[in-house]
């Protein structure tokens, strides 16, 4: 996940040079050292309920 973010929020342009993308790189480490949480705001239940159709439960008898 977080090799998704740093693509996402630091690698999404074009780096000129070695230089620049260690400079990108070290700025973003600033988020991990920070503690930064994911919000997940699709719980369980939430799942559950959109994806009952989807996968049934099975009744055992």
């Amino acid at each position: 996940m977080e090799l998704s973010v740093l693509a996402r929020q630091c690698l999404d342009q074009r780096i000129p040079d070695h230089e620049a993308l260690a400079s990108q790189v070290v700025a973003w480490q600033q988020r991990n050292d920070d503690g930064v949480k994911v919000n997940r705001q699709f719980t369980t239940e939430d799942a559950r309920i959109k994806w009952m159709k989807l996968y049934p439960s099975i009744q055992m008898q």
